[in-house]
């Protein structure tokens, strides 16, 4: 958590979260302590989640505590809860007392009421097509989040909505190039394995490429961990993808 120094605007705090922060995930949850910190008042901090909604998927990216992430995924498992809802429909949600509450049903109110929980206060971010996404806040106080802590609230989501929405395309962005190279070195070992099959069998490429399919199907194993067991076997150095630097030999040094 970031010390406590009032010279300092919310933006600016968030800005030094991101350059202290190890990595996105550590920068998320330190995201939302801050923001429990900042929305519980009264000098005592409330619970917050952070839920990303993308590809109709549901997920809790930040906590303040693993109870925050617990109650955010009660309503993953019912599909239904102040935090989705606010999410899906871009809007704020207010839950003033969970024992009043019957929005949802009784299961969601029970659950949550069960981790000693009474209100919730759900805000959605404005993440400009990138994905969507909702601070989630608990309090064990009913009515805890008056229009005064709702309106501060809304105004910290505005201020936090642009540093989010560059960490979740920065996060996205490295999803895609790691995915993009996995696969792409997964093609570059089967194009190999099937080479050694060629050879080996004195076949032509679309047999070899059938005899490793039918291969993984008959053993249960993926195309790729076929292919990568058929090269290691004849290499036991392994295989050397597109994607790695080669080792340099003794006392060789690269040209510059």
């Amino acid at each position: 958590m970031l010390p406590a120094d009032n010279t300092l605007t919310t933006i600016d705090r968030i800005q030094n979260l991101i350059l202290e922060s190890a990595d996105f995930e550590d920068f998320l949850n330190e995201l939302a302590r801050f923001s429990a910190h900042q929305m519980a008042g009264n000098g005592d901090d409330a619970l917050c989640g952070i839920t990303l909604l993308r590809e109709r998927k549901a997920l809790t990216i930040g906590w303040s505590s693993d109870a925050a992430r617990e109650v955010d995924e009660i309503q993953y498992s019912l599909a239904q809860g102040p935090c989705l809802t606010a999410a899906e429909e871009d809007r704020e949600v207010h839950v003033p007392d969970l024992l009043e509450e019957n929005r949802w049903g009784p299961d969601y109110a029970n659950a949550v009421a069960s981790h000693g929980l009474r209100s919730v206060l759900s805000l959605p971010f404005n993440l400009e097509g990138e994905a969507k996404a909702a601070l989630n806040l608990y309090s064990e106080a009913p009515y805890k989040f008056d229009e005064r802590a709702a309106d501060r609230a809304r105004g910290y989501t505005r201020e936090v909505s642009q540093a989010l929405r560059l960490a979740i395309r920065f996060a996205l962005h490295a999803d895609s190039a790691k995915n993009l190279r996995a696969a792409m070195e997964s093609r570059t070992v089967i194009d190999i394995a099937v080479g050694i099959v060629m050879a080996q069998s004195r076949c032509s490429q679309e047999d070899a490429v059938r005899i490793l399919t039918e291969a993984s199907s008959n053993r249960n194993v993926k195309l790729r961990d076929i292919a990568k067991s058929l090269v290691d076997s004849v290499d036991a150095a392994g295989t050397l993808t597109h994607f790695e630097e080669p080792a340099q030999e003794p006392g060789r040094s690269r040209a510059g």
